[in-house]
């Protein structure tokens, strides 16, 4: 089969994919096969490349942890009721408990096993949803952004209408989810950004306020975006330079719940405002698969779309790395496979 692989590891990442026949997955008692339709990158996918602290990958290695396709065949103990279905994957494969090194409790298809960027993937029939006629390039998309955003919003932020909320780095894919769900909620939100073209598009969307990130104290601005009372929940994927305007910019009894620190994880912190102002940091990261079904309930339904950038030809796979590692997406980058 053809897939997109990362050959060894390295920075920047691109030069390093390239586009190769590679053997089709060994279909395991327990899994379904799946001729994929569509693919969508994540961050991920470049941590993949420039080698995750902890996990040894072996190269080449197929990346991609959200996929859709049509399921083809079906392993040992699966019901052939599957086979033929447009079906979404939940990267985040439970492991059993004998087998959960350091305590780790998953295993992440596309980074401990290859993944969604080839013609065929395999996963577990319990980690995949019937998508019925859903576009594959918006179920794609929809996936793991819409799931950590879900999980952050929802199950750890207990986000309810008319709560206002704070989305940095407006553009990526869990933020754009986190925004397309809060305002599917209620939610007023307010959305930073280094660059004023995204938050331009983001107040297209739905947005509220939008507040340029110039390396200054944002938290000013959302005091005053909130009548000087601050939001009650912080969506962060940045970490490192953001994280004390983010507690500082939080109301009284506010949570900040991150997902990621892609420009740091040793950052300042501000201890006494927390205790004195009854605030929570809340680490969040993808969910399980009640959490997948709910959200993904809001895409079948028609009503929470993805953002996506642009849909590539799954042969030019290098070049939406390239695009990844410049930034200068907005939205879901996807490959088609069809």
């Amino acid at each position: 089969m053809r897939a997109l692989v990362i050959t060894a590891k390295g920075d920047p990442v691109a030069p390093n994919a390239a586009f190769i026949d590679m053997p089709e997955p060994t279909l395991e008692p327990g899994n379904v096969r799946v001729r994929t339709e569509s693919s969508a990158f994540n961050h991920l996918d470049l941590w993949i490349g420039r080698g995750l602290p902890g996990v040894d990958t072996t190269y080449p290695h197929i990346g991609g942890s959200d996929g859709c396709g049509r399921v083809d065949a079906v392993g040992e103990g699966v019901d052939e009721a599957w086979i033929g279905k447009r079906v979404v994957v939940n990267a985040a494969i439970e492991r059993p408990q004998k087998e959960r090194p350091a305590g780790r409790d998953i295993l992440m298809l596309g980074e401990h096993i290859h993944g969604t960027h080839a013609e065929y993937f395999c996963a577990p029939a319990t980690n995949v949803l019937d998508v019925g006629d859903t576009d594959p390039h918006d179920a794609a998309a929809y996936g793991l952004a819409h799931l950590t955003a879900w999980r952050m919003l929802v199950t750890k932020g207990h986000v309810k209408r008319s709560d206002s909320v704070l989305i940095t780095g407006i553009g990526g894919g869990v933020a754009l989810a986190a925004l397309g769900i809060a305002k599917h909620l209620g939610c007023h939100v307010i959305v930073t950004s280094r660059h004023q073209w995204k938050l331009d598009r983001a107040l297209a969307l739905g947005a509220d306020h939008a507040i340029v990130d110039d390396g200054k104290d944002f938290s000013r601005a959302v005091r005053g975006a909130t009548g000087k009372r601050g939001v009650d929940v912080c969506i962060d994927s940045i970490g490192g330079p953001v994280h004390v305007q983010c507690i500082k910019s939080l109301a009284r009894g506010g949570r900040l719940a991150l997902c990621g620190c892609t420009a740091g994880a040793n950052p300042s912190t501000d201890l006494a405002r927390l205790f004195w102002n009854q605030q929570s940091i809340l680490g969040s990261t993808m969910g399980d698969m009640q959490e997948f079904t709910d959200s993904m309930a809001l895409l079948t339904d028609g009503r929470v779309l993805p953002v996506i950038d642009e849909v590539y030809a799954a042969k030019d796979g290098a070049t939406v790395l390239g695009q990844m590692e410049s930034g200068s997406q907005f939205g879901k980058l996807i490959l088609d496979w069809t």
